[in-house]
């Protein structure tokens, strides 16, 4: 997930005050205990939680050789790099040699700027604005937005019940929209989209917050690319939630059920890609179609079209690795 930072260097308790209420990760100030009265978040001071100099470097690109200066420090957690004009200053440079970049934005236009950038964009913004509203504006978008999955369509193969098992649902902070849903499957490799339970059935009331999501052994896809077992996800992480166009957010997870049901194997295959999910065998339990529809398990067959994702295959502890991996 993208950082948003916000510069209230001098201190103005409105700033401040307004990028807490937005979501902001960090504030950037000249005494931490200013921010400790107002409310919990991290702080970058001389007191802080993190200090620039220490944790951070500051940057200041006046010409290529700091512009390759800052692109080149790897021994601190973040960079932070600032210029009178991001026009003249192509961040494409710093972003294709470094993950660690924070540019310093004045406005919704640099920061839009800096999070498109080679379509990854920098690791995250740092915002100096005197106007609330500027803060408002880019918190709803950097924290809206979490990029775009590219998405294909799978033909469906295979449907077969495998008996009893575990089952995860995971309810989110977040009214979830149709169309909408997470990205699972049985190997790292590849995913299919499951939906979220917005619609309305015979059954059970919706649970529009909720998707049910797959066996407890199943990875489910995370912002910044990341993975984790069903199992392991916990109150207050966070997942990624994707439409059938690939448009993609992060959701905070409000917890998670564990139930024992029956399940179901879905296989499917896009190309040379072979891709699988073990979900459980209910009319409620949907994919999302090609169309962006919802089908249910239950009314899947062999030749339907559903969307899912194609990965690097192989993780070690939910980070993509270069190495012989074989998941079968």
């Amino acid at each position: 997930m993208k950082q948003f930072w916000v510069d209230v260097r001098p201190w103005k308790k409105e700033i401040a005050t307004t990028a807490i209420e937005s979501g902001a990760d960090a504030l950037v100030v000249d005494k931490a205990e200013d921010v400790k009265r107002l409310g919990r978040i991290t702080t970058i001071a001389p007191d802080g939680d993190m200090q620039i100099g220490t944790d951070i470097a500051e940057v200041e690109i006046t010409d290529k050789k700091s512009e390759n200066a800052a692109a080149k420090i790897k021994d601190r957690k973040f960079v932070i790099v600032s210029t009178t004009d991001w026009t003249v200053i192509p961040l494409e440079n710093l972003v294709a040699q470094s993950d660690r970049i924070i540019a310093k934005v004045k406005n919704e236009k640099e920061a839009d700027l800096a999070l498109a950038v080679l379509e990854r964009g920098t690791a995250g913004i740092l915002l100096s604005t005197k106007e609330p509203a500027v803060v408002k504006a880019v918190a709803k978008k950097i924290k809206a937005e979490a990029g775009q999955v590219n998405l294909v369509p799978f033909t469906v193969t295979k449907i077969t019940p495998v008996g009893m098992g575990d089952r995860v649902c995971v309810d989110t902070c977040t009214m979830l929209e149709d169309g909408q849903g997470m990205l699972m499957g049985n190997t790292s490799s590849s995913m299919l989209l499951v939906h979220a339970e917005t619609l309305e059935n015979p059954y059970v009331a919706p649970r529009p917050f909720r998707v049910n999501a797959g066996a407890v052994h199943a990875y489910i896809m995370l912002p910044d690319g990341k993975t984790a077992y069903l199992s392991d996800l916990a109150i207050g992480g966070t997942v990624l939630v994707t439409d059938a166009k690939g448009k993609a957010h992060s959701a905070i997870i409000g917890r998670t059920k564990i139930e024992r049901r029956p399940l179901l194997l879905v296989e499917a295959e896009s190309g040379k890609t072979k891709t699988s999910l073990i979900l459980q065998n209910a009319e409620t339990i949907r994919l999302v179609a090609e169309d962006g529809s919802a089908i249910s398990v239950v009314h899947l067959k062999k030749g339907d079209r559903i969307m899912g994702c194609v990965l690097t295959g192989g993780r070690h502890f939910g980070i993509a690795v270069k190495e012989t991996i074989i998941e079968k």
